[in-house]
């Protein structure tokens, strides 16, 4: 049981969302201000994507990723930034006859400090790093792509800028990459991981591969736990049983309850009340800091 638990809010993601709820953050604007929103309901982490804003479509646009840390480290709250690196890892098929040529309006790959531009100039506390390829999103023919090589040398370049990555563990064959790095060195203590649960075609969202995951952790790692849609929230309350944190946000499920839109103030709003109706403290910005040993910049 993990009686002291911080909140990660993953505010907008990069998922074709934006046609299913307008309160899916899209501009730089939005996106900052839905940051500082969700560190007011409680959390004390903020996971962030940008978008393109005249398309909605998730990018790797520096200067865009630059208004938003400007503007939430500029903000009267406090908040972790956590800046995702999981773009520019995007193939998709040219179809399941003739895969290639690949589909050049959907695949976006990129090397690996490239996919980090963002993050080498903007030093947030932490950055995400997918450990793994899988298949992603049900049908189609989209390949989330992170190699071996790929990942190491974007473990070995985060290591040296002083940045905190976030390992998203998508399934369990996902952890005996994270355990090579921790035994190549490219991993300083303590380890976090992000264990993720319900996305086609990873890990299913349920307890027992939940456990099983869990049981697969390195030691002293420190972990959060989610899974997606409906799910979310009761993983919320899942998620401490087992040892975990907590993430909530609009990037992973869009609704609070059914037919009922979410912002993701409200979805940290409930998270919390979860959590302290079972009596589990959550953790402020600068306690999580001294938890995961992370280095402030900016």
């Amino acid at each position: 049981m993990n009686w002291e638990v911080f909140i990660t809010c993953a505010v907008t993601g990069a998922g074709a969302t934006t046609h299913r709820s307008d309160k899916v953050p899209v501009s730089p604007e939005q996106i900052a201000d839905a940051a500082i929103e969700a560190a007011r309901a409680g959390a004390a982490i903020a996971h962030i994507h940008v978008r393109d804003p005249a398309t909605g479509r998730g990018t790797r646009d520096v200067g865009l990723y630059r208004e938003v840390v400007e503007r939430v480290r500029g903000a009267d709250v406090d908040v972790v930034l956590n800046l995702t690196a999981g773009m520019g890892g995007d193939m998709v098929l040219g179809g399941d006859q003739q895969p290639l040529p690949l589909d050049a309006g959907g695949t976006d790959m990129a090397g690996a400090d490239e996919r980090l531009a963002h993050v080498a100039e903007l030093r947030p506390e932490i950055c995400t790093l997918d450990m793994g390829s899988m298949n992603f999103a049900a049908g189609g023919d989209y390949v989330m792509v992170n190699t071996p090589a790929v990942l190491r040398a974007m473990a070995r370049r985060v290591q040296k800028l002083g940045v905190r990555p976030e390992l998203e563990v998508f399934d369990t064959g996902h952890m005996t990459l994270v355990k090579e790095l921790i035994a190549e060195g490219l991993l300083d203590d303590p380890v976090l991981i992000q264990l993720c649960t319900g996305i086609p075609y990873g890990a299913p969202a349920d307890p027992a591969t939940l456990l099983a995951m869990v049981a697969a952790l390195p030691p002293g790692a420190i972990y959060s736990a989610f899974a997606i849609s409906r799910l979310q929230l009761p993983f919320a309350a899942l998620a401490p049983l087992v040892g975990a944190n907590v993430r909530v946000g609009l990037e992973d499920n869009i609704y609070l309850s059914r037919g009922v839109m979410a912002t993701n103030g409200e979805l940290v709003e409930r998270a919390v009340r979860l959590l302290e109706t079972m009596n589990v403290r959550v953790l402020g910005p600068d306690e999580v800091r001294e938890r995961l040993a992370l280095r402030r910049h900016g």
